[in-house]
């Protein structure tokens, strides 16, 4: 990753700091989408215990690789450069999706994506690493089989997606490349015990950094056998302590201090308090659904469609104009997703922890 693209995009950000005050303090609103999401499909070839995509009946319609081509040539062309970051489902089982990845690096668009890893063959990986990731994000559950496997409802998948994953890292050094491959952990019941392994996975794989990621509610097995009950939180307390430890002697762990501190909040489901002020994600969010929906959060209906919209027509229209009031105005509160904004200190220390493990 180089500090070139760092430095810029942390300049959008800054900007975008500055206007997000400006419109909270004045209501004038000179605000430009900032964080970018694409999920391209919902379809999976994994039966992850805390997802529901694999469970439904009908799929909602799925743009074409074309379709995803002008909707980005249109964020471009809004927004100048920017950084989206593709999921699905698992995106790499939608025929084209390598193409779009390709189109990304030959048009100047910055592009990540989380994945399973299961899909990351040697062509295909070979393709992947020469579009220039800006990062390779994959999920999974821990560095024990039997957990791993069975939560994500594969048999064989960890072995299968380290087999895969240690390929990435070959080809990744083969090509010099500079981009991130950062494992993210769903933490749950399940795995806890693991947890604390997992730094040490990270680095016996190659791999660059660690993200954690506690679990939502979303299945049925969310609301019993995953979700961590007040019973463990001292046992959640010691491998948070654990983990803030290995980081401070150098873990590459992306999460801050203050976000693992949540954890025990997470799972008794508390609010954030009303002092961390108003909500931002309508002034920063552009997520375009599998179908071109726009949307600033799950909660509220699309602003807009890209099949159908430019992305200046979608941000300035009305839809997004009563979607950043109504965000404002939200006491959800959400503690752990949207309102757990990053200080600068804490961009700052992720785009440093970034950089260094792009460069190992």
């Amino acid at each position: 990753m180089k500090l070139a693209n760092l430095t810029q995009l942390a300049m959008k950000h800054l900007r975008n700091d500055l206007m997000e005050e400006l419109y909270l303090r004045t209501g004038i609103d000179n605000t430009r989408p900032i964080v970018f999401y694409g999920v391209v499909n919902e379809r999976c070839n994994y039966k992850c215990r805390y997802c529901e995509y694999w469970r439904l009946e009908n799929y909602v319609d799925e743009m074409s690789i074309e379709e995803w081509q002008n909707a980005l040539l249109s964020l471009k062309e809004y927004v100048g450069s920017f950084h989206i970051q593709f999921s699905g489902g698992e995106p790499f089982i939608k025929k084209g999706f390598v193409d779009l990845l390709e189109f990304c690096h030959q048009n100047d668009i910055k592009w990540g994506v989380v994945t399973n890893a299961s899909c990351l063959t040697e062509p295909i990986v070979k393709r992947v690493v020469a579009a220039k990731p800006f990062n390779i994000n994959i999920s999974m559950d821990g560095p024990v089989p039997e957990i791993h496997n069975y939560s994500r409802g594969v048999k064989g998948s960890l072995e299968k997606i380290t087999d895969n994953i240690r390929m990435l890292v070959k080809e990744k050094k083969a090509q010099g490349g500079d981009f991130p491959i950062i494992i993210k952990p769903t933490v749950h019941a399940k795995n806890l015990h693991t947890m604390t392994q997992m730094p040490q996975w990270v680095a016996d794989i190659g791999a660059t950094n660690i993200n954690f990621q506690p679990v939502d509610r979303w299945s049925p097995e969310t609301q019993d056998e995953l979700w961590i009950g007040e019973e463990r939180f001292e046992e959640l307390a010691a491998v948070v302590e654990n983990l803030l430890e290995q980081k401070k002697n150098g873990a590459p762990i992306m999460n801050s201090e203050v976000l693992m501190r949540l954890w025990p909040a997470h799972f008794r489901e508390e609010q954030a308090p009303s002092s961390v002020g108003a909500c931002r994600v309508g002034l920063r969010n552009y997520f375009i659904r599998t179908n071109g929906d726009v949307e600033v959060c799950w909660f509220y209906p699309p602003i807009g469609n890209v099949k159908t919209q430019s992305a200046k027509e979608i941000w300035e229209g009305h839809e997004a104009q009563v979607r950043r009031q109504e965000t404002i105005a939200c006491d959800r509160l959400c503690l752990y997703t949207c309102l757990s904004q990053k200080t600068i200190v804490d961009k700052v220390k992720m785009g440093m922890t970034l950089l260094a493990g792009s460069r190992a």
